[in-house]
Parts: structure tokens; sequence; C-alpha cells
């Protein structure tokens, strides 16, 4: 249980709140979050322990999944961020890509999105001098925009596909 306690610190405040946790935990948490020191830390921790016990088996049930659903919240996000970078690499990659990804999202801007891969691939040519000193290419300006247009489009901002059409 003070594991647990532990583990509740790091809750983001709209699931802490939806927990409904007695006043003296939420008092003891928060000063358990305000001491530096390292051993006063822990007695404060094992106080904090004492006061999980005796909580409902009911309210522990409803802390794990509080915690559940902030760690799937974080893997979500960061699934989402790999799915953008694929796609960018992918976009710049290859004209095939960009066909592909219009018919996916037909609500991307075909001219804008067709300029910015030009542009990347134009950027993403190495000069002599940094292969020379074994540098990796630099990226520019068109590389993150593509990187922003495909984060808005996978984040809701054009049609989602179907689950059978995103498949590689």
């Amino acid at each position: 249980l003070q594991k647990l306690g532990e583990s509740l610190l790091t809750l983001r405040a709209d699931l802490m709140e939806r927990l409904a946790l007695p006043d003296k935990l939420l008092d003891a948490m928060a000063e358990a979050k305000r001491i530096t020191n390292f051993e006063g830390k822990r007695r404060q921790m094992q106080y904090v322990g004492k006061l999980m016990r005796g909580l409902d088996a009911e309210t522990l049930d409803a802390a794990r999944a509080a915690l559940a659903e902030q760690q799937r919240g974080s893997a979500q996000a960061t699934m989402s961020l790999h799915e953008a970078e694929q796609w960018r690499d992918r976009l710049v990659e290859s004209d095939d890509a960009i066909g592909e990804w219009l018919r996916l999202y037909p609500g991307t801007d075909s001219q804008q999105l067709r300029a910015l891969a030009r542009q990347a691939r134009k950027d993403a040519q190495p000069d002599k001098a940094s292969v020379s000193q074994g540098l990796a290419p630099r990226r520019g300006r068109a590389y993150r925009e593509i990187f922003q247009l495909v984060r808005e489009q996978l984040d809701g901002g054009g049609d989602v596909p179907d689950a059978q059409d995103t498949h590689e």
C-alpha cells in the first residue's frame, strides 16, 4: 500500500479528484510531495501507507485503475507520435506513400504535401563536408512541417480511415 501511495503522488489532478480519498490522506500525500529530505520523505511515505490501510477495497481498486488509465494515456500518445514519425519518413521517401496518404486522408492539402515532400528531399541531400565528418544530415523546415501536418490529420483533423485500410 505504501508503494501504491508513492505511485499516487504522480497521478494527474483530474484523476486524483475522481478517487474521493479522505482529506487526511490527501494532506499526507501533499506533505510528502513537499518534503525533500530523504529520511523525512521515507517516514512520511510510511505514514501514507498506514493511512492507505484504512481504505476499503473499492477505493484501492479505483486508485489502481486511475494509475493504469494515466499510464495507458501516455502510451497511446507515444504510439501516436511514432505513427506520425513513420508516416513523415514514408512521405519524404516516396511519392507512392503520398498517394496512399491522400487516399486515406482526403482532407489533406495535396499541393502543400507534395511541395513539402519535395523540399524535404532537397534539404536532406548531404553535402560533402558533413559526409566526410560523419555527421547526420540536418533536417530542414519542410521536414518538421510535414510532421505537423501528419500529426494534425492523425489527431482528428481529417477523415479517420478504417482499421483494415491502415495495414502496411
